[in-house]
């Protein structure tokens, strides 16, 4: 084990511990099979609790990392970190260089779940796209956060495709993709415009989404997330146009 500076005490002092430990791993200091120090030994190197330390042996765990064996410890597992999915901790919203990652991830996802839910939603799909679109109307109108209606929108278009593994990806990333809409419902987001503009984005999807016309709810989509992204800065100019589909060039004349 490396030697290890003594920690100061930040707020979350588990979470730098983990992230510790979760890139001695990506470095190969800690080896797949490898069985991880004691708490007792990480809490006296670390200069923190013992419960500092099972609480970032429970998120790396949590992550893939590492797996406990009944009465043997914490192991690396073969495949570290491929069992789940998270982007990095350092994500900052207000920060559009550090989120343009995070936008191109929603563009590729976004797009493709909206041509889908254009061919293959139901009646209730659609009320319940039509009930987070009223909340961001109001939030819209009130200059309130309207960041929850958000996110409530895009998962209600993931469960319109029909597609449970794609549902189940967006709404577990939808706390991830939170953070982005941040800026949009925020109060200087209000007064810019942004939340005024993203809604109009919304409407054009679902429009397009009700009438069944998948090639214009992707477009629509594509538009939105351009034109998020450029709001907040961030430069779209080697985003590829969202591609069709099979079905649409097969609908073509």
């Amino acid at each position: 084990m490396p030697q290890i500076a003594r920690l100061t005490r930040p707020s979350q002092l588990s979470e730098t511990v983990s992230k510790t430990i979760e890139q001695w791993i990506a470095d190969g200091v800690l080896a797949p099979g490898v069985k991880l120090p004691t708490e007792k030994t990480l809490s006296a190197e670390f200069g923190v609790s013992r419960a500092v330390v099972r609480e970032a042996i429970s998120r790396l765990k949590a992550e893939g990392y590492v797996a406990s064996r009944q009465g043997a410890g914490a192991f690396v597992e073969a495949r570290p970190g491929q069992a789940s999915f998270r982007l990095a901790d350092d994500v900052d919203a207000a920060d559009p260089a550090a989120m343009v990652h995070v936008f191109e991830l929603r563009y590729i996802v976004e797009t493709a779940a909206a041509a889908l839910a254009a061919r293959r939603h139901s009646a209730p799909d659609l009320a319940r796209m039509r009930e987070a679109l009223q909340r961001m109307d109001q939030a819209v109108a009130a200059c309130a956060d309207g960041a929850q209606a958000d996110d409530d929108f895009h998962v209600a278009i993931a469960a319109a495709t029909g597609n449970p593994a794609l549902q189940r990806f967006i709404r577990f990333m939808g706390h991830q993709f939170f953070d982005s809409r941040v800026p949009t419902w925020s109060a200087q987001g209000h007064a810019a415009g942004r939340a005024a503009a993203a809604q109009a984005g919304h409407q054009r999807m679902f429009e397009a989404i009700a009438a069944g016309d998948a090639a214009g709810a992707r477009e629509a989509a594509r538009q939105h997330m351009v034109e998020a992204a450029r709001r907040l800065g961030i430069d779209t100019k080697d985003w590829d146009p969202a591609p069709q589909a099979p079905w649409e060039e097969e609908a073509l004349p």
